[in-house]
């Protein structure tokens, strides 16, 4: 079956090796409880590999000693990385003292690192400790099911701390859509939890048998707030309210920012609108949305699985039409709705129900103790007197949210006495964000975590010069191409290639809704800083007022905008 003017509905051809490892999974739970038995090899074997991820775990290694260890004919240090489901970044202090407690005893790092898909997860969990783990999750009421490989994962919802009425009804829906989606196999709960096999067939009636062709995220955002990044997810509904009251959303879908380098055929993309939606059809065309993808997905070549290269395919608007039969509901047009900013408003804010919130800037999202900077400590202990809640961003801070006045002198003090706040950070360092990288990564092919820090001193050291300190630039750097650190939604983005050379993105936007084109291909860190010392000095002399440098780089014609990434995002068009 096939559309005339695009390509066909479903790709035909060998399926994709990952495709037959799910058929033969038994719903996804392979050899995994055996594998677990096995103290000979400290990862997993053969499809359990793969399998865990459904499970919310990627096993790694320490890139760092790899070579040392096989000097000594050792295997690789193998550990695992879990990660939490956390539907709206929601968190009790009570949880967290559990969280942070299980970190400081069972992992190697001893860490707890904030995810810009707004949950945590531990790096370091050896083997033995996996199975505790995600017994300690059960115990605190959280698991981390579905939070990575060929599902829905965590869905993210806008923080909001100020319209505290708003935010407690999209974020209901975050949950609901995060629960309507899940996997029905009962596999987590047998090899985790111990629970007995139940003796009935297992079904996936939203997901399959062999379940989504590849990831699949999820946002929920309330304007003029995009703090989520919408665009870089495959499917996102935008709060519509009306007199303070949520009465639907409008429905995007197709966004996505990964690519792999030197082909073509792959690019980021941004979410198109198919609609609007009232808030009783959400979960109808929810699931219509998710199994057409399931459908007509691409499984014959993961790089070209994604909703965003389906859309492409087939057209957005027989997408639409086919989400429009499944559901049974028809969109009507899009409500009007606008961002104006992005990123966390760092520090006090009150809301309208009189509680103050207090967002803590976590740099690179990594809680960890450090001398004269116990940052993970100071947590647990404003955890241990908070009486609201924590509400973890997609730009990797911390909330401490619902604080009465009588606490938030408290609060505070604990906050400064442990390096959580500080006065000496600029904006451009809130607002410049990367991914994990280096050394636990696998697919790492440059640093992004660990050469953050330095790196965004250098970019202040440059707005300084140029006496425009109290200035930003939205700056995502990313360790290889596969989008986590968000580097395409970016006014500079940095995308790895190998030790100290990256791809040089610019001409972004602040809101997020644009997406940079490469500069300059495979340069180093310094270069890259020789570049940005001309255009950010430029930019401080030729801007408009409240111009930002994304803004300014097109207008001034350094880049072309990107209008079509399928069609023109590999383009040079620079100026001369």
């Amino acid at each position: 079956m096939s559309d005339k003017k695009y390509g066909p509905l479903v790709v035909e051809g060998k399926l994709a090796d990952s495709e037959r490892m799910k058929n033969e999974s038994n719903y996804l739970r392979g050899t995994i409880k055996e594998d677990l038995k096995n103290g000979l090899s400290g990862g997993f074997e053969g499809d359990n590999f793969l399998l865990i991820r459904f499970h919310g775990m990627y096993q790694q290694d320490d890139r760092d000693i790899r070579a040392e260890r096989a000097e000594q004919k050792l295997e690789p240090r193998h550990a695992m990385m879990l990660r939490c489901r956390l539907p709206g970044g929601i968190i009790t202090p009570k949880q967290w003292l559990d969280i942070d407690r299980f970190a400081s005893e069972h992992t190697l790092y001893g860490s707890v690192r904030i995810t810009n898909r707004q949950t945590f997860q531990f790096h370091g969990i050896l083997k033995g400790d996996v199975k505790p783990a995600h017994q300690m999750l059960h115990h605190v009421g959280l698991d981390a099911l579905a939070t990575a490989n060929d599902v829905n994962r965590n869905v993210l919802c806008t923080s909001n701390p100020v319209q505290s009425e708003l935010h407690q009804q999209a974020y209901e829906w975050a949950k609901k859509i995060s629960e309507h989606l899940l996997p029905r196999t009962n596999a987590y709960a047998e090899i985790w939890l111990d629970k007995e096999k139940v003796a009935t067939t297992d079904e996936e009636p939203i997901l399959g048998k062999t379940y989504l062709p590849r990831k699949f995220k999820t946002s929920v955002v309330i304007p003029p707030l995009n703090d989520v990044d919408l665009h870089a997810n495959d499917m996102n509904f935008v709060a519509i309210a009306q007199d303070g009251e949520l009465i639907g959303f409008n429905v995007l879908v197709g966004g996505g920012l990964a690519m792999t380098h030197g082909d073509t055929a792959t690019y980021p993309r941004l979410a198109s609108e198919f609609g609007f939606i009232y808030l009783k059809d959400t979960l109808a065309i929810a699931e219509a949305i998710v199994t057409t993808q399931r459908d007509w997905g691409n499984r014959t070549e993961r790089k070209n699985a994604k909703t965003k290269y389906t859309l492409e395919r087939v057209g957005v608007e027989t997408f639409k039409q086919e989400v429009e039969r499944r559901s049974g509901v028809t969109f009507e047009s899009v409500r009007h709705y606008a961002f104006t900013q992005r990123g966390d408003q760092i520090g006090w804010l009150k809301g309208i129900d009189d509680r103050w919130h207090l967002t803590l800037f976590i740099e690179n999202g990594r809680l960890i103790d450090l001398p004269n900077k116990p940052l993970k400590t100071g947590v647990a202990e404003i955890a241990k007197i908070h009486q609201g809640d924590f509400r973890l961003t997609a730009n990797q801070n911390l909330i401490v949210a619902g604080v009465p006045e009588s606490e938030k002198e408290r609060i505070e003090a604990i906050a400064r006495e442990h390096g959580l706040i500080s006065d000496e950070v600029t904006l451009q360092r809130e607002n410049s964000m990367a991914c994990v990288s280096f050394p636990t990564c696998p697919l790492a092919m440059a640093e992004a975590e660990r050469f953050l820090p330095e790196f965004v001193s250098e970019v202040e050291k440059i707005m300084s010069s140029h006496g425009i300190g109290n200035e930003h630039i939205v700056l995502r750097v990313t360790g290889c191409p596969n989008g986590c650190g968000r580097a395409m939604l970016a006014e500079v983005g940095l995308v790895g290639k190998a030790i100290d050379r990256y791809n040089l993105h610019l001409g972004g936007n602040r809101i997020g809704t644009r997406i940079p084109r490469m500069y300059r291909e495979n340069i180093s860190s310094a270069e890259i800083l020789t570049i940005l010392d001309n255009l950010i000095g430029r930019w401080a002399k030729e801007r408009e007022d409240q111009e930002g440098f994304g803004d300014y780089l097109i207008r001034a014609n350094v880049v072309k905008p990107v209008l079509n990434s399928a069609i023109d995002f590999y383009e040079v068009k620079e100026a001369v």
